[in-house]
C-alpha cells in the first residue's frame, strides 16, 4: 500500500477516527470515511498503535456556538487564535464514537493506548501531545519514551489540523515523524492543507504521498 519501511520501534498513531469527522457528521471531513480500510490494513503490519479521540464537553471554547458566532471564523483566546468549529465529538454522543470498521478492525483490536483529547471546557487541542495552549500535556510523550519508541507514523482526521499538529510536536518531542497522505484526509480551509506541507518539509516531518 504504502513504501513505508517498518522498524522495530516504530508505532502506528491513528487520529480521531471517529464519526463526526466523515461525511455526514458534524464536522465531516471530505472523505474521511474512504481511509478507514487503509488504516486498517496498515494497523496489521504494526506491532504498537496508539488511537486518539476528540471528547468535547458541551459548550467547549473552540465551538462556534458558545460564542454566538460562525464556524470558521476565528476569536483570541486566553492562549492565542483559535478557530470556531461545529459543535462535534461532544462526549457520550454517537458523533464522537469511532467510525465501526476502526471498532471492528485491526485498528482498534491492537490499540495498546487511546489518547482521549480536547475535554478541558476552556482550552480546544488539536496535538495528541498537547492542548492548544501548548503547555498541557496529554502524557503521550511520556508514555512512548517509556515503551521505547522511536518513530511516530501518523493517519487520520484531519490531516491539516489534528494530523499536522501531532507530527509537528512529536518532532518536537524528540521523536521521528512520518504522515502516510494515504490514509489521511483534509479540511483544506483558507490553504491550510499547504501550510501543514509546507511545515512538514520545514521540520523534516516524513511525507509519504
Amino acid at each position: 500500500m504504502t513504501d513505508l519501511d517498518l522498524r522495530d520501534r516504530d508505532v502506528l498513531i491513528v487520529i480521531d477516527p471517529q464519526i463526526d469527522f466523515c461525511p455526514g457528521g458534524a464536522l465531516a471531513v471530505p472523505g474521511g470515511n474512504e481511509i478507514m480500510a487503509d488504516i486498517n490494513l496498515l494497523a496489521e503490519r504494526f506491532d504498537h498503535v496508539v488511537v486518539t479521540q476528540d471528547w468535547h464537553p458541551p459548550g467547549q471554547i473552540s465551538f462556534a456556538s458558545t460564542h454566538n458566532a460562525r464556524p470558521f471564523d476565528t476569536f483570541q483566546a486566553p492562549y492565542g487564535e483559535q478557530m470556531m468549529w461545529p459543535d462535534h465529538c461532544v462526549q457520550g454522543t454517537p458523533g464522537a464514537d469511532f467510525h465501526p470498521a476502526i471498532l471492528s478492525g485491526p485498528a482498534g483490536r491492537k490499540a495498546e493506548l487511546v489518547i482521549r483529547k480536547g475535554y478541558h471546557q476552556q482550552v480546544d487541542s488539536y496535538s495528541a501531545f498537547f492542548e492548544n495552549d501548548k503547555t498541557t500535556p496529554t502524557g503521550l510523550s511520556g508514555y512512548l519514551r517509556e515503551r521505547g519508541f522511536r518513530r511516530c507514523v501518523f493517519v487520520g482526521l484531519a490531516l491539516d489540523f489534528c494530523v499536522r499538529y501531532s507530527a509537528e510536536d512529536a518532532r518536537r518531542e524528540g521523536f521521528e515523524a512520518a504522515v502516510l497522505q494515504k490514509a489521511c484526509r483534509a479540511i483544506d480551509t483558507e490553504g491550510s492543507l499547504s501550510a501543514a506541507i509546507d511545515s512538514f518539509f520545514d521540520i523534516g516531518i516524513e511525507l509519504i504521498r
